[in-house]
């Protein structure tokens, strides 16, 4: 039953194992977030309306992103911990299973764009040109988001047995994909009619399913570990209820940035139509950023599920702590980017005089808030791979919906320049916690399971 992904788990030294599972993660939520910058670059130039449009758009594929991801996350810690422990035959059940979780929740945001799409802009803007334009684009892609959840559920059954190399391959088919037909179909390019943001909607759905079939493909080829069970099968509710265990905490966890962002857009909206722009380029630059450091942290799940199945504490430690360097190293990296080039990354999405004096000193202030991030990720999901997704889960909420309220009052009192700010203190206020967190589990639970292997 073994091969050579579960020996790799087995035998690899930690230190060259986080390596050689984190790195295809990290390029491939590299490329994933280039897409989303790349996208908006062209949606800018059609006008600002258009990149305002897309930005009040976007935390909804973020929450299309938060649920999928978050239940293929639970379903990579399940898969990893029954592998960990030698139980193999749960393994079918649960991918099954995942699958047709994915199919229900793209059902639903069907739905939502069906009915909620015109509802959802009226809470943002007036205009009705924004409001067309968004309402097209959010539509497109919720009536074929079935794409998005395939993709991420799949690549993360990939991920479960180590074969995060697969996983890349598959993201990365549809990221370029996306990137290619973006200018064709937006500007109109080889025949292709110009469709402006429908355009952009349609390639990124196109994008989403390309990478879906690869992952697919790659996954009946070369994962013999985790096969779908169709003959027999039957829906386990204790196998739902134990990948929403650990994948509704992650879901919340993506879903709060989603959160965040509307609560923002809403204050700055009151303010300048060119804030929420400027928040929305501000927030995929930073996830490009974020990306590394974030796949860093992923790669913590299988490594930490499997050692934790197996009781090897002293790995689980090696493993957080070494991912943890990697990770404020990379975050450090990107606070100098944004520290000494603000205005030539607001420059790739032709950003107005206006959105130049908010967003130059936005990025420099924001910025220093990336290294206590990194290691706020890295606990997180080191937890998630212990089967336990509330640490991740409150620490992102202390990260990215504590700023709400207290950024509206900052507004309100000393305006929007100084919003910024509150950054600072939310993150520091998630790192405190997690670190308090990882300390209590080390002496409640890896120090009691480094005696017993004594």
């Amino acid at each position: 039953m073994q091969n050579s992904s579960l020996n790799k788990m087995e035998t690899m030294p930690i230190r060259r194992l986080v390596v050689n599972i984190s790195v295809p993660l990290m390029i491939s939520l590299l490329v994933q977030s280039l897409y989303n910058i790349v996208d908006s670059i062209f949606v800018a130039q059609i006008s600002e309306e258009a990149l305002t449009a897309t930005s009040l758009a976007y935390p909804i594929q973020m929450l299309m992103v938060a649920v999928s991801v978050g239940t293929g996350v639970g379903i990579n810690s399940l898969i990893s911990r029954k592998i960990g422990a030698k139980d193999y035959d749960a393994v079918g059940n649960i991918s099954t299973t995942g699958l047709l979780l994915g199919v229900f929740s793209s059902f639903v945001f069907i739905l939502f764009g069906s009915f909620l799409a015109p509802w959802f802009f009226n809470l943002y803007t007036d205009d009705p040109v924004l409001k067309e334009m968004g309402i097209i684009y959010l539509r497109i892609c919720t009536w074929f988001s079935l794409g998005i959840f395939a993709a991420a559920i799949i690549e993360r059954m990939l991920q479960s047995t180590g074969k995060t190399t697969l996983s890349m391959v598959a993201q990365v088919s549809g990221c370029v994909v996306n990137i290619v037909l973006d200018p064709i179909m937006i500007f109109g390019y080889f025949g292709c009619p110009a469709m402006g943001v429908t355009g952009a909607a349609m390639a990124t759905v196109i994008g989403q399913w390309a990478a879906a079939v690869v992952a697919l493909i790659l996954n009946l080829l070369c994962n013999r570990l985790v096969n779908f069970k169709i003959k027999g099968y039957k829906p386990d509710k204790r196998i739902i209820a134990t990948i929403y265990k650990v994948g509704f905490p992650s879901m919340m966890v993506q879903a709060m940035g989603s959160l965040m962002i509307m609560g923002v857009n809403n204050i700055l909206a009151v303010y300048s139509v060119t804030a929420v722009a400027f928040f929305g380029v501000y927030y995929k630059l930073q996830n490009f950023v974020f990306m590394p450091s974030s796949g860093i942290a992923q790669g913590l799940i299988p490594i930490v599920g499997y050692n934790f199945g197996a009781k090897r504490a002293e790995k689980i430690e090696e493993a957080i702590k070494f991912a943890a360097i990697l990770a404020c190293v990379v975050m450090m990296v990107g606070t100098l980017l944004f520290q000494m080039i603000p205005e030539q990354l607001l420059g790739l999405y032709n950003a107005s005089g206006a959105m130049l004096e908010i967003g130059v000193p936005a990025l420099r202030i924001i910025s220093l808030i990336f290294v206590p991030t990194a290691i706020v990720l890295v606990i997180g999901y080191a937890y998630t791979g212990m089967g336990n997704g509330m640490v991740n889960m409150m620490g992102t909420l202390l990260r990215q919906l504590l700023p709400v309220p207290i950024i509206y009052f900052v507004a309100k009192c000393v305006g929007v320049s100084r919003v910024w700010f509150v950054f600072w203190f939310s993150n520091i206020c998630a790192l405190v916690y997690v670190l308090l967190s990882i300390r209590n589990t080390y002496h409640k639970v890896l120090l009691p399971m480094k005696d017993e292997k004594k």
